[in-house]
């Protein structure tokens, strides 16, 4: 037992005790609550990607390749591997995607209307809120990509079509019902 002037200094160790095991989680929690502010790097903020970019693109490799706000409306892109490449908010409105390799690649908040995605390849593409109104999706695969509900349902509308080079089926690969 502690006699009273121990008291201050017992309870003085136990209160350090605590606040040190406590600290870290402390700034574990605080960190957590903090909201975001951009998904964008703030390097990369208001920047466009720096690409030789051409409107016949037909055949290239640009895996990996960055394609940051990029303005690609009518493009040729078709049996290009993209495979990994990322097209954040890009405008690929009208663009020809056909046989195209986008596997693995990041499309977030990118326009693919009226795009020609016959045949394309899009396993594993993370396409959160990506547009997709009209474009031919006829033979696409889609396994395991990341859509949106309400996309993924409008898709399953209009699927149809084998993939020639996987030869996964388009509705399956869109999990529709």
């Amino acid at each position: 037992m502690l006699n009273p002037a121990q008291l201050p200094v017992a309870f003085l160790r136990l209160v350090r005790q605590v606040v040190l095991l406590a600290l870290p989680l402390a700034l574990i929690l605080s960190a957590a609550v903090q909201p975001a502010a951009a998904i964008t790097a703030p390097e990369l903020r208001s920047q466009r990607s720096a690409q030789d970019l051409q409107p016949d693109m037909h055949g290239r490799n640009l895996q990996q390749q960055e394609f940051l706000k990029a303005s690609l409306e009518g493009f040729d892109l078709s049996e290009s591997d993209l495979r990994g490449a990322v097209f954040n908010t890009a405008n690929l409105q009208n663009a020809n995607l056909s046989g195209a390799d986008l596997e693995d690649a990041v499309a977030f908040a990118t326009r693919f209307d009226n795009a020609d995605l016959r045949g394309t390849v899009l396993r594993n593409a993370m396409l959160m809120n990506s547009k997709f109104t009209a474009a031919n999706i006829e033979g696409a695969d889609f396994t395991d990509a990341v859509l949106d509900l309400p996309q993924q349902k409008a898709l399953c509308e209009r699927a149809t079509g084998v993939n020639p080079r996987t030869g996964v089926d388009t509705r399956e690969s869109l999990a529709c019902r």
